[in-house]
């Protein structure tokens, strides 16, 4: 049975709508288990969001309507970037050529901006802190992520994420090209501070003044906060596809609409970012978190790998 163009799509979201949180749990338990915890259950992510939604939803009265819109706004974007990248298939579906890899890093900050406005606009210190700080973050992140993308545009050509996948896929002397290399580096140490994990923070802290990302949704509840808790799962599921898809293992990806190549994509999808989270759990479990003052010399070395990748490429090319 072969998926029609839309169904496909289809299938791009649903596999973000319905995985994320699996992802987020598994993670979970997995770093429960190297520390010798027993840890909460696989599917809690899912049992949070199901209870968030059942409960009733607040608003500081400070806050505008823009409080509430926010989460909706942040949701929409995360779908909308599972249009634009190769989630299943190694063909772009119908919308896959409407945005590039930019246009999907545009939604990805629009999604964080919103998120950290409302957390402003709640009039809180602790949500207006962690705001502050998730924005300052961004700063020195959104640099290195331009320089891996302008890296990729250098070696494929284009900057859509289909033809990146597309080369590295079947070229290997491209996908050892050391730019690309430097590139794949760089944005996994961005990977590691825009899905929260030590070094940067622990997901797992209740220390106000540590956090960063949680803190800016203090003064959310009821369905608002099961949003924001989905869009985080989605947000760190989305870039585990643009690390695992589109630069380090850009294979198993569903060569056709037939129902059974996309059932096996999402299996192989699925079991890559499982190793990916089984990478991040030996990272936090073997590092401290840093102080926030030494937060900017990690940055600063990714930063500095991303302008590498395009200086060797031009040495490379005379």
């Amino acid at each position: 049975m072969t998926l029609p163009p839309w169904g496909a799509q289809v299938c791009q979201v649903a596999a973000l709508l319905l995985f994320a949180p699996l992802i987020s749990g598994v993670i979970a338990k997995a770093e429960a288990r190297v520390q010798s915890r027993s840890g909460p259950p696989v599917l809690q992510p899912y049992y949070d969001i199901a209870k968030f939604f059942a409960k009733e939803s607040l608003r500081p009265n400070t806050a505008s309507p823009f409080f509430e819109l926010a989460p909706l706004i942040a949701f929409a974007c995360y779908c909308s970037i599972a249009l634009l990248i190769p989630v299943l298939t190694s063909f772009p579906l119908p919308l896959g050529t409407s945005g590039d890899i930019l246009g999907g890093a545009l939604l990805f900050g629009l999604a964080g901006f919103v998120t950290a406005l409302a957390g402003v606009d709640s009039g809180s210190v602790y949500a207006g802190l962690g705001s502050s700080r998730t924005q300052s973050v961004a700063t020195l992140v959104e640099p290195t992520l331009i320089f891996v993308f302008f890296t990729v545009a250098l070696i494929t050509g284009t900057d859509l994420p289909y033809a990146l996948n597309a080369t590295l896929a079947h070229s290997s002397a491209e996908y050892f090209r050391p730019s690309h290399l430097l590139a794949t580096a760089a944005f996994f140490m961005m990977l590691v501070v825009d899905t929260a994990r030590v070094p940067i923070e622990s997901q797992g802290s209740t220390l106000e003044f540590g956090m960063i990302d949680d803190a800016r949704l203090f003064e959310h509840s009821g369905p608002a906060m099961a949003l924001f808790r989905w869009n985080a799962s989605m947000k760190q599921f989305l870039l585990y596809v643009v690390f695992l898809n589109v630069l380090l293992v850009p294979w198993g990806l569903a060569g056709d609409r037939d129902v059974g190549a996309v059932a096996v994509a999402v299996g192989l999808l699925l079991a890559k970012m499982a190793g990916l989270g089984l990478v991040m759990v030996v990272i936090e479990s073997s590092f401290a978190k840093l102080r926030l003052f030494r937060i900017p010399d990690f940055m600063g070395a990714g930063f500095v790998l991303s302008v590498l990748a395009i200086l060797v490429f031009y040495l490379a090319n005379g």
